[in-house]
């Protein structure tokens, strides 16, 4: 059990949910709803997405305060069984993996096509291994102290690059509400909430906390802003491209900005800026993802973490290597993701149910 010198705090928890919520998904979010929808209501998708979430989230957080001072990969053999615990917890673990190797597979894509062209698939994602490496050898507390000081930049930065875009918006472009009816809103949730996939770090993080009893506001602060940049990303490229030029963009949150220029100013371009900040964040991501996994396999086999860092390194780059384009990579993302759903948004209510039924943990 940490000491109390060595918990975090409930902002550094919000900071933690909402970094690790921030990640890809939002360079690419208007896309996916405006392919699978048709129509420009995807923000009401996206706030209804959230709402779900929040709920997973608030169900993850009473679970994990019915073991105080456990994780999930603890306290799952209390729930679970010894056997079934154990193995559910190795799938978590494993499953982060996946998840950070994609996320550092699309930092590549990213800047290889905007920033740095020519250099090596290997080259530029072994470095990010390495460099996520080091954050995550300081703990949990030196990631949350990072995280504090990247997440005001990148919300700054996002906010004032979206307000700049104003100059090509067209309310047009996002009208008629509900003009298709609901069933294409009710369509979008499902691609929504898998860019709100982050809340499960509740799981782990409540046992860190300084103030158990102060997650379900954190995981609520923490899901909020994230679901608030999503909104304004996807109101402001729908309104400045359209849905039908949204859908034919990979990345239309850069290309929004790419497609205007602020003269007088001492920059004209601000794509170079959102890409930067938005490297760091996806690099927030990867190592927290990185730092569940080693947690997961560590409590799970009982020993140090240091060695799971290690080994997951090369595991890491050779799954963020497979994909051979980036159509492979969103194919396997949206598996993953679908995985990810059903793990962290359908099975939390019904473990709290049953956990309430068999009296396993505190009562609460």
């Amino acid at each position: 059990m940490l000491t109390e010198d060595k918990k975090i705090t409930t902002s550094q928890t919000v900071v933690i949910v909402s970094n690790c919520i921030l990640g890809s998904g939002i360079l690419t979010l208007p896309r996916v709803l405006a392919d699978s929808m048709k129509t420009s209501d995807g923000w009401i998708s996206i706030i209804l997405g959230g709402i779900l979430i929040m709920l997973a989230g608030l169900c993850i957080v009473r679970l994990s305060q019915r073991f105080p001072g456990k994780t999930l990969y603890q306290f799952s053999r209390e729930l679970m069984g010894k056997w079934c615990g154990s193995i559910f917890s190795i799938l978590i673990a494993t499953f982060y993996i996946f998840i950070a190797a994609f996320e550092l597979r699309v930092m590549f894509e990213v800047t290889t096509l905007y920033l740095l062209e020519d250099i090596p698939r290997w080259a530029i994602i072994m470095s990010f291994i390495w460099v996520g490496l080091y954050i995550i050898k300081g703990g949990l507390g030196a990631i949350a102290r990072l995280y504090e000081i990247i997440l005001p930049s990148t919300v700054v930065v996002f906010v004032f690059s979206m307000i700049l875009s104003g100059k090509i918006f067209e309310v047009d472009n996002l009208l008629p509400v509900l003009g298709d009816g609901i069933f294409p809103v009710i369509k979008g949730v499902s691609s929504t909430i898998l860019v709100f996939l982050g809340h499960e770090l509740m799981f782990t993080l409540t046992a860190s906390m300084q103030h158990p009893e102060k997650a379900g506001k954190a995981v609520i602060i923490g899901i909020s802003i994230p679901l608030f940049l999503n909104l304004v990303a996807f109101v402001m490229v729908i309104g400045g491209m359209s849905v039908h030029g949204v859908i034919s963009s990979t990345w239309p949150t850069v290309d929004l900005l790419r497609s205007f220029e602020i003269t007088g100013l001492f920059f004209e371009r601000f794509d170079f800026f959102l890409l930067v900040i938005w490297i760091m964040q996806i690099l927030t991501t990867f190592s927290i993802l990185q730092y569940n996994s080693s947690l997961g396999f560590a409590q799970t086999f009982k020993t140090r973490m240091r060695p799971f860092m290690f080994c997951s390194m090369p595991i890491i780059l050779f799954i963020a290597l497979i994909p051979r384009d980036v159509n492979e990579l969103f194919m396997v993302s949206k598996i993953f993701g679908d995985i990810g759903v059903v793990i962290f948004v359908i099975l939390p209510p019904l473990l709290l149910v049953y956990a309430k039924i068999f009296k396993k943990g505190a009562v609460r």
